[in-house]
């Protein structure tokens, strides 16, 4: 291959940052890698976004740690990825919430997402043997679903697709507070895979419509204050139409897929080449926009072959 696979290079350990969004709301960052967020309520604690591993789930323990000693309750995985959910068990939690369409697509694609991904980001899961299986939830939920801990109210809400059929936003109405999963990032590549373009925008005029005064992403750093939560939305609705445009262009005229990536490629790399993972998700955006464009509606499922009979497609 002319380049490593996707994150396959990437073996160097990134700089977490623990950060305050909103009184007892915190976001766990790391340079580009998954985040996760923590919500402190009166009695106990609730986890947004479990990390790859129990390995990786231990760092966001160690920093709830330094803030709070009161029990972790719940964990929220906002959609379906591996990267995202089988750290879960590290939390020893009561409830682990996903949507139903989320729990869906871990019944359809969860091991074939986990295989895919172990061979996309091998730094991710150092450690994997401890993981115990795929991550199914305790309790799921068609559209929204409120939890309380002690008088915090949360409201955890499926607003639309975008990154995934199933994304769910996290909303602490007492903070004004979302924490986003992956439907918005910030200087990061957004991974469009498994995603729908043409609703994305919509799902993320929705997000606005909160006026969240802070946004936990899900990559890149937490966003405080409206005009940096309005910024990281602009830009991330600006990546994927960038991704999206010139590959339905190419589609109308029954043009390839590469011809397909070199449209993308014009239009994206002066704009986000330098963001985090641009070059691992690029191939996988342009293959699932170019699918969308030419009417296959539901993301087809990615495999450890797909992947690389793709990107030898594209990269080699």
């Amino acid at each position: 291959m002319a380049k490593k696979f996707a994150s396959q290079g990437d073996m160097t350990e990134k700089k977490i940052t623990f950060e305050e969004v909103g009184k007892d709301l915190w976001a766990f960052t790391a340079e580009g890698d998954p985040n996760s967020g923590v919500i402190i309520g009166d009695d106990s604690v609730m986890i947004v976004e479990a990390q790859a591993t129990p390995r990786l789930a231990n760092k966001v323990i160690e920093k709830v740690r330094e803030v709070t000693d009161k029990p972790i309750s719940h964990v929220v995985l906002t959609h379906y990825h591996a990267v995202r959910v089988l750290g879960a068990s590290a939390f020893n939690a009561d409830q682990i919430i996903m949507s139903d369409a989320a729990r869906g697509m871990v019944m359809e694609r969860g091991q074939e997402d986990w295989d895919s991904e172990f061979q996309r980001f091998p730094r991710l899961f150092e450690g994997y043997e401890s993981i115990p299986g795929l991550t199914y939830p305790t309790t799921t939920f068609s559209d929204s679903m409120t939890v309380y801990l002690g008088n915090r109210r949360i409201e955890i809400k499926h607003i639309g697709r975008a990154h995934t059929a199933g994304d769910s936003v996290i909303w602490v109405p007492d903070e004004q507070v979302m924490f986003s999963g992956d439907i918005v990032e910030y200087n990061s590549a957004c991974y469009c895979g498994d995603g729908y373009f043409g609703e994305w925008g919509s799902t993320l005029d929705r997000v606005k419509a909160y006026n969240p005064q802070s946004i936990a992403p899900g990559r890149g750093d937490a966003l405080v204050g409206v005009e940096r939560v309005n910024e990281a939305i602009e830009n991330t609705r600006d990546f994927v139409e960038s991704t999206y445009r010139p590959a339905a262009r190419v589609a109308a005229k029954n043009g390839t897929l590469k011809d397909a990536w070199d449209a993308v490629r014009e239009e994206c790399d002066p704009k986000f080449k330098d963001y985090a993972i641009y070059e691992h998700c690029l191939p996988f955006n342009v293959a699932r926009a170019y699918d969308e464009a030419r009417g296959i509606a539901h993301p087809r499922i990615w495999t450890a072959q797909r992947d690389i009979e793709m990107w030898e497609a594209l990269q080699g």
